[in-house]
């Protein structure tokens, strides 16, 4: 898979991992990611899947309808790739922070239930359910931050609530939030992310 990684000066840092929407490619969510200070590792991926010449990480059958059996594959193949990844740059494979925005938060959900003990924690710019079927993770409180848009075309609320009470049925500790706002990210989604992350990992990084 083609990344960019950029560390952080901090040997104990958590690593961001982004994960970008359709279309965009692994340059996208940097700027954002820098809006939370430098205290973490950089690790952005590139969709693997071509959508008419647009970066995806997996296929889909047509609008909201994923190939499951893709996703599935490359849910793994992802794993596989940053785990030794991990080797070869010199970051912790154990303190891995997914960061997906639309099909990067997709494949992000996908991981969280898939390999629940891949993430530390995961922020997910809405999402959709990964699975019709989710599998059972039995994680201990595993940190989530999960934005929907109340004016989101591309996304049904009675499935994004659903999805919240799935994750949280199966141990992950979710903070929702329901954005007066669209598919596109605001900047209070990132203010909202930002303060989830200085309340859930930043405390650790000055126990250091």
């Amino acid at each position: 898979m083609k990344y960019i990684y950029r560390p952080s000066q901090k040997p104990e840092a958590h690593t961001l991992l982004l994960l970008h929407g359709t279309g965009a490619d692994e340059t996208d969510l940097i700027p954002l990611a820098d809006s939370f200070g430098g205290d973490y590792n950089l690790l952005s991926l590139r969709g693997n899947v071509s959508e008419n010449g647009m970066p995806r990480f997996f296929r889909r059958l047509s609008m909201g309808v994923f190939d499951e059996e893709d996703l599935h594959f490359r849910t793994d193949e992802m794993v596989d790739f940053v785990t030794k990844l991990a080797q070869k740059e010199g970051f912790d494979s154990g303190k891995v922070i997914a960061l997906g925005y639309s099909n990067g938060a997709n494949i992000a959900g996908a991981a969280l239930v898939k390999h629940p003990k891949f993430l530390t924690g995961a922020i997910l710019f809405r999402p959709m359910q990964p699975f019709k079927e989710m599998p059972e993770s039995g994680v201990n409180s595993i940190p989530v931050f999960f934005s929907s848009g109340k004016f989101d075309g591309t996304t049904d609320t009675e499935k994004t609530g659903a999805y919240v009470k799935t994750l949280e049925s199966n141990g992950f500790a979710v903070s929702f939030y329901n954005m007066p706002s669209g598919h596109g990210l605001t900047q209070q989604d990132v203010d909202l992310a930002g303060n989830w992350l200085i309340d859930n990992f930043r405390a650790q990084l000055l126990c250091f």
